[in-house]
């Protein structure tokens, strides 16, 4: 049975709401990079920058909404990989393969430039609607979080900054009597040896 509000409303979850394939950052991040890869052999950078644009709308969209905020920040990166990659390959058979590769790296970036604006912006955009604010949030939550746990709990039994280990026990065992105290025993710490003489000096013999 679903749950229900107080009023008596049904609360309907995300995943029966949204029925279909979801994506792990992962999958949307590799559906990108196939596609604009074999994109790639087509030679051609308008079906390049089509064939990547739509690869950023369909990860965008069937993605898991927790992950949205590792899927913004990766269409330039695999963009510029699978151009890499068409320009190792377009490499192969050129006289000189350093600059062959230089030279058709900068023409097919040059050329992917503003797809890649588009791709990259289309994914902000849809990320955004689809609830990359709340991811924001959740993750600078869990940042003040872990940077408030080390300051409010430390190690139990830790001497102050700056007091040598041993000093603080002894110092308490060896406190100055004031005028009026009543003298109360207070043992050595454990470890503590202080050698002493008994019995009285032997008197020389003439």
């Amino acid at each position: 049975m679903p749950p229900t509000r107080p009023g008596g409303a049904t609360v309907v979850t995300q995943e029966r709401a949204r029925p279909g394939v979801r994506l792990t950052a992962r999958g949307a991040i590799a559906l990108i990079f196939v596609s604009t890869l074999v994109a790639e052999a087509a030679g051609s950078s308008m079906v390049v920058g089509l064939v990547f644009c739509l690869g950023c709308l369909g990860a965008v969209l069937l993605v898991q909404p927790r992950e949205l905020l590792s899927l913004v920040v990766t269409p330039p990166l695999v963009f510029f990989v699978a151009t890499l990659i068409s320009a190792v390959i377009g490499t192969f058979g050129a006289p000189s393969l350093i600059q062959a590769l230089g030279v058709g790296l900068f023409t097919d970036l040059s050329a992917g430039a503003p797809w890649l604006f588009a791709g990259s912006v289309l994914v902000l955009g849809v990320a955004w609607f689809r609830g990359l604010a709340d991811n924001v949030v959740e993750l600078r939550a869990e940042l003040r979080a872990n940077r408030a746990a080390p300051a409010s709990t430390g190690p139990a039994g830790r001497q102050p900054s700056g007091v040598p280990a041993g000093k603080g026990t002894r110092a308490r065992g060896r406190q100055a009597a004031e005028p009026g105290d009543v003298p109360v025993y207070a043992p050595e710490p454990e470890g503590y040896f202080e050698p002493r003489v008994y019995g009285s000096p032997r008197e020389s013999k003439d």
